[in-house]
């Protein structure tokens, strides 16, 4: 114990190295202060053959120091008046490792001055970067489709989308959390541009702000929750094939009609009218424009991204405690990845965007880092070198060795075997009954016979 299983993905994000970094020297300080490993350490031979160095673990006070200096450091990087602020600009390199002055000097630095005052926050250059990138490719791609099918184009079309999808997901899960990403004087762009791109990726007109913002996040994975997991055997192909089945076929008719139960008829009209007016444009497209192009442009995008919204829903809501499930800190995980952080908007810290949706995405390591004791007190859980995709086909596999070593613990969690963690992750993944919900969430809530 003491040690992380592996080691950290070379491509993590600046702060999440340091935040990786600094729970990484508490659980080495932990094992380095345990009783056991004292008494490991006296029962070795004076006589033997290796001889081991005292190891002089960081005290708590170095350890907060460390934590505060951290903190401090990752809010210059994103103030725009402080003189070590770092906008992001590219997901897949760090502003700081462009090295060719030229380069730099006569194009990302005045590209990125004029970004600046385009985007709402000063660090969200990527956001236009992003948007160019797809205006400039996806888009007429798309239109050429229509004009002049080819397959061989219309596959390279879906590699592209396929690649794009997930970050741009993530920037629109960004934009209807906080209803835009521009400044107000683009924000006529701000508005109109999700209607152009949205189902170019795979998104219906407006189906993810009603879907996440005024539903998955009013419920919180609860049992009315219609893209909760607290039914379903969390680790079982079978249950996942349901819980994806239900969303794909049904979302249509079961947002509208939760909104109608809860007493929002505008909400159920608006939900129900741009889904199935997206679908009645799809229909017309196949059928009057051309069937081919409406097929990979339009059609193929939507059947992957609800499959990948779903797949990863379940990695975000999968584990959840089975003594206190409606905490924010036990129904969701955090995780230190690369696909999630570098490439989509750290979309890894979901308990930090439970805990508060409005939060700017730049923002979650320092809040992480700022609440980390109560993350220990509370039982929640860390994860690197994994994502929520990897952790759900992991899950149906019920390969837990694996998401076990995967953990970085924290807390009580420090003293746990890697046995005792499987063990862990095991209970967290078992589905409720309807008593238990009664018990847990109230009467209400559960479907009682």
């Amino acid at each position: 114990m003491g040690k992380l299983a592996f080691p950290p993905d070379a491509e993590l994000t600046g702060p999440d190295r340091l935040v990786l970094s600094i729970l990484q020297k508490e659980y080495e300080a932990h094992d380095e202060s345990s009783p056991n490993r004292h008494l490991e350490i006296a029962d070795e031979s004076d006589d033997s053959a290796t001889k081991h160095s005292e190891f002089v673990a960081p005290s708590p006070e170095d350890l907060q120091d460390q934590e505060q200096q951290a903190i401090a450091y990752l809010k210059s990087l994103n103030d725009p008046k402080s003189a070590a602020f770092e906008p992001t600009v590219f997901s897949s390199v760090d502003l700081p490792n462009i090295k060719n002055a030229f380069f730099r000097q006569n194009i990302v630095e005045p590209y990125t001055r004029w970004a600046r005052t385009v985007v709402r926050n000063e660090t969200d250059v990527v956001i236009i970067t992003h948007l160019l990138l797809y205006t400039c490719t996806t888009l007429p791609s798309a239109i050429y489709l229509f004009y002049n099918f080819r397959w061989w184009h219309a596959i390279l079309h879906g590699l592209m989308q396929g690649w794009y999808a997930g970050a741009y997901t993530l920037l629109r899960h960004q934009h209807i959390h906080v209803r835009g990403v521009l400044s107000k004087k683009y924000a006529l762009i701000d508005e109109l541009f999700p209607y152009v791109l949205d189902p170019l990726m795979g998104h219906t007109w407006n189906s993810y702000y009603f879907h996440h913002v005024k539903h998955h996040h009013v419920e919180g994975n609860g049992p009315n929750d219609l893209s909760s997991t607290v039914r379903y055997q969390r680790d079982d192909v079978w249950d996942f094939a349901k819980y994806v089945g239900r969303f794909y076929f049904l979302i249509w008719f079961d947002l509208p009609r939760y909104f109608l139960r809860t007493k929002k008829p505008v909400l159920a009209l608006k939900a129900a009218s741009c889904e199935l007016g997206n679908y009645a444009v799809l229909f017309l497209l196949a059928k009057y424009v051309n069937t081919r192009a409406t097929i990979f442009v339009l059609l193929v995008p939507l059947a992957i991204m609800r499959l990948a919204l779903m797949t990863g829903n379940w990695g975000q809501h999968a584990l959840v405690d089975e003594l206190e499930p409606d905490s924010d800190f036990r129904s969701s995980i955090t995780l230190i990845d690369v696909p999630s952080n570098r490439y989509c908007y750290n979309d890894g810290y979901h308990t930090s965007h439970h805990l508060n949706p409005l939060r700017h995405w730049r923002d979650h390591p320092i809040a992480f880092l700022s609440q980390k004791k109560q993350y220990a007190d509370e039982h929640a859980l860390v994860f690197y070198n994994i994502d929520y995709m990897m952790l759900t086909i992991n899950l149906l596999r019920k390969n837990y060795d694996h998401i076990a070593r995967c953990l970085v613990p924290i807390g009580e969690q420090m003293r746990l075997t890697h046995e005792e963690r499987v063990a862990m992750l095991k209970r967290k993944t078992r589905k409720f009954t309807e008593e238990e919900i009664a018990q847990k969430w109230g009467k209400q809530y559960a479907k009682m016979k």
